[in-house]
């Protein structure tokens, strides 16, 4: 065999073994940020009045706490003074504190970590044609559904109009937006209509309302 190809052959076994222990021999393409399907139950944390919060900040004892999210939404730290964290996810809060720290030059390379000690209560309102109406508690770590709500109000009574279903939900604005979901054609395991969103997940203080099918 020629220098030549001892050389190529060299190379081929190199190529083929980097292959098959998985190495980068090529560019890998970067995987796409996560995004939950229609029927996903993962949710992100969005921070709450009245969570309880831990503070945390490396290496730095003295400013590490554990704080309540105020009725302003704000969380009163350390040399910082209120901070506004409510309806940021964790990472966010974190981010801002960070920044406080940063900005008002009491730490150069602040590194924060929150954790919720104690989550504020969460409930949905299901009123109208069900059995039971009343006020649902919302669960921490997973989504709840329409569907889901009206069953644990103990389902929808014989005269219930399950095709028009609302969702009344406030908007940070303060304006009110209304959904309609048709829950009937969930439960015929149909696809509902076009202008229904049977895959909405509630968020706290949603009002959900089944109308009364007139006879």
């Amino acid at each position: 065999m020629t220098v030549f190809n001892k050389h190529w052959l060299r190379r081929g076994l190199l190529l083929l073994t980097l292959l098959l222990v998985g190495q980068v021999a090529y560019p890998q393409p970067v995987p796409p940020a996560f995004r939950p399907g229609p029927n996903s139950r993962a949710i992100t944390y969005y921070i709450a009045l009245t969570d309880r919060l831990r503070v945390a900040v490396f290496q730095e004892e003295d400013l590490s706490t554990i704080v309540r999210v105020d009725a302003k939404g704000r969380v009163n730290l350390p040399l910082v003074g209120p901070i506004e964290v409510v309806g940021m996810t964790i990472e966010g809060a974190q981010e801002a504190i960070q920044n406080a720290y940063r900005d008002q030059r009491f730490l150069r390379n602040p590194q924060v970590t929150i954790a919720v000690e104690e989550y504020a209560a969460r409930e949905v309102i299901v009123q109208g044609e069900v059995l039971q109406p009343g006020r649902i508690p919302l669960p921490i770590e997973s989504g709840m559904t329409v569907l889901d709500a009206i069953t644990k109000a103990g389902g929808l009574t014989d005269v219930a109009r399950g095709e028009k279903v609302t969702v009344t939900r406030k908007l940070p604005d303060g304006t009110k937006a209304v959904t309609t979901v048709d829950v009937a054609s969930i439960l015929r395991g149909r696809d509902s209509s076009t202008d229904t969103d049977s895959s909405m997940l509630l968020l706290p203080d949603d009002i959900v309302f089944v109308p009364i099918r007139f006879l």
